[in-house]
């Protein structure tokens, strides 16, 4: 079974009671239908012979149909319920599972593709129990007038039972048919949707261009594939519907010739051949499916598009926690001069070996940080790590490889300050997000204070590490709220909104921090300083900036530095720097270069190399 169909199966069976209700209305109404004909002809044997009890199955008759009418409106307020419901249900399954999976999932699929699937393809696979549920309900009327027919005579059945086995593969090449096409005609509408969130990100572009008309024809360049795709469902319907069409009338001539054939002989009395006709398009009520199939068919090729977001694999966390900290005395500080001299700077692969690196100890030692010898990298050790003058956030990456990025070994002292540079492409992005395992390597281990990212609590991460993007994205009703977002500390938000230079201009707001987001007209650098005091709320022990100070000017960014150098917290911060100014107030600079570490050392001693000074070229000049 494919995985689409597997889950139509899962809508179906987790939609609610909606199902229930549409068996239940169904199988009644099937049943009242089923009774009717019978009720029907002996109100017209009744009126022929002039019987009494003519008027009474009049009644009766009367009644069956109230009853239809009834379930047929229950049906059809349970069927849009069942849809709703399994709908909404399939999209919440759907954004949890691509937040689960987190940024990888943008490079599998594009934003406007990703919209499609978990929006109009969610709601066409909800609606899957109802086109299930309607296709099997006329199941029973045809079981019903098979059963009937056989009562009154059966060579009646086999006729229809011929009839309906050609209705069957006339409905089974339709839905494989329409299947097909509603996959290419759903495949479309998500590349005219990827297309136009292209466009929308870069209106302002395209209008400084002068390339609207140029662009709007490149978005609906596809209109003439879904053109095609849409005949083609139209057609496939069509020809159904003719083929179906065809089929029933004779199926009904074919029942009514054998049952005039039995009249004749005396088998038959006129109320049973007029039952006997009303079964005969009961039986075929098959044939009234194709809408049924038709939907049945939109939800299996989008349940299909759905089921390829799920099978992306999610994040996976563990149990662990990260071990207690505690300071180191001074005593175990190294003195300056174990400083390597710039001549000195090793490459990634000479920092230290990975049989030198196994602890902590051997590792910090070569950043002036001399942790106690409690550190382990056990899978399970939870033992205190000493990290130096008020330090937290050991960061260590052990033979790490991803993406063309490669790092032998290197380590990260608590507390300190250290900038990334490097050229575009060489891998800053990159490395900054492995540190905060916003993506995971495919090869090697990053360690936070002992621990293999991997290995930590959900919760237990996300608290540890706080994380600043170069374009923000502010979730939550108000200012405060996407300040504090992640943290149950709502008295740290003025404070960091304070250190990211925001707290002014906050204020200034209407309601300041409870001013809703979707009333606060933001600029670029403004959003940017949010983003920061969003960050600086978070991450008890790591703060990851990938270039999340390049829209704010000299003067602010000047102030936001002097912020992160004084950071009170004692927090490691991990800084992707492209101006000079960064690099020279950190502590220490990691230099990067087509995905290698070539230093890893303090700015004033990197600058002796030309091939550094060069990376900064701009701003030097």
């Amino acid at each position: 079974m494919r995985a689409g169909d597997r889950l139509v199966m899962d809508a179906v069976r987790r939609s609610g009671p909606w199902p229930a209700v549409l068996a239940v209305t169904a199988i009644v109404g099937a049943a009242g239908e089923l009774a009717l004909p019978y009720a029907a002809g002996r109100t017209v044997d009744g009126f022929v012979s002039a019987r009494p009890e003519a008027t009474s199955w009049l009644a009766a008759c009367a009644v069956i149909v109230a009853g239809i009418i009834l379930c047929e409106s229950a049906g059809v307020w349970a069927r849009g319920a069942s849809s709703a419901y399994a709908a909404a249900r399939l999209r919440l399954s759907v954004l949890r599972h691509v937040l689960g999976v987190g940024p990888a999932v943008t490079r599998r699929f594009a934003e406007g593709e990703l919209v499609t699937r978990a929006g109009l393809n969610t709601e066409e696979a909800g609606r899957a129990p109802e086109s299930v549920t309607g296709a099997l309900a006329l199941l029973v009327p045809t079981a019903g007038a098979l059963v009937a027919l056989t009562l009154i005579d059966p060579a009646l059945t086999a006729t229809l039972v011929a009839g309906i086995a050609l209705i069957l593969l006339v409905l089974r090449a339709f839905l494989r048919a329409t299947t097909t096409i509603a996959g290419g005609y759903q495949e479309v509408q998500g590349e005219i949707a990827a297309r136009l969130v292209d466009a929308l990100g870069g209106a302002r572009t395209i209008a400084a261009a002068g390339t609207a008309d140029r662009e709007t024809r490149r978005v609906l360049g596809p209109l003439d594939r879904l053109r095609a795709h849409g005949m083609e469902l139209w057609r496939a319907n069509a020809s159904a519907g003719i083929q179906a069409g065809l089929i029933v009338p004779l199926v009904e001539v074919a029942v009514l010739a054998v049952g005039g054939l039995r009249l004749a002989a005396g088998d038959l009395t006129i109320g049973e051949l007029y039952a006997a006709a009303r079964y005969a398009v009961l039986g075929a009520a098959l044939s009234t499916s194709l809408g049924h199939i038709g939907g049945l068919a939109r939800a299996r090729a989008a349940a299909g598009r759905v089921a390829e977001l799920l099978a992306l694999p999610t994040t996976r966390y563990g149990t662990r926690r990260l071990p207690a900290l505690h300071v180191a005395p001074a005593s175990h500080v190294a003195p300056a001069s174990h400083v390597a001299p710039a001549s000195h700077v090793a490459p990634a692969s000479h920092v230290a070996p990975a049989s030198h690196a196994a602890s902590a100890l051997e590792a910090a030692s070569a950043l002036q940080v001399a942790p106690a010898p409690h550190v382990s990298s056990a899978p399970h050790a939870a033992s205190a790590v000493d990290v130096g003058p008020g330090g937290l956030g050991v960061v260590e990456f052990r033979g790490v490889t991803a993406a063309g990025l490669a790092v032998d070994e290197l380590v990260i002292a608590g507390g300190s300050v250290t900038a990334v540079v490097g050229r575009s492409a060489s891998g800053k992005s990159l490395l900054a997000a492995l540190a905060a395992r916003l993506a995971d390597p495919a090869g090697g281990t990053v360690l936070l204070d002992g621990v293999p990212l991997p290995e930590l609590d959900r919760t237990e991460l996300r608290r540890a590490i706080g994380y600043a993007f170069e374009r923000p994205v502010l979730v939550g009703d108000t200012v405060g709220e996407a300040i504090g977002l992640g943290t149950d500390d709502h008295g740290a938000v003025p404070a960091a909104a304070t250190a990211a230079c925001a707290d002014g201009f906050i204020r200034r707001l209407p309601d300041g921090y409870a001013t809703s987001m979707a009333d606060t007209p933001l600029s670029g650098g403004e959003r940017q300083r949010i983003g920061l005091a969003r960050a600086f709320a978070q991450g008890e022990r790591l703060l990851v900036l990938d270039d999340a100070t390049s829209s704010l000017d000299t003067v602010t960014e000047r102030q936001v530095g002097n912020a992160l150098t004084a950071e009170s917290r004692g927090r490691t911060r991990l800084i992707v720097a492209h101006r000079l100014t960064t690099a020279s107030r950190a502590d220490r600079v990691v230099w990067l270069a087509d995905g290698t570490v070539l230093g890893h050392a303090p700015h004033h001693e990197l600058w002796q190399d030309p091939r550094y000074r060069a990376v900064f070229q701009g701003d030097v000049s």
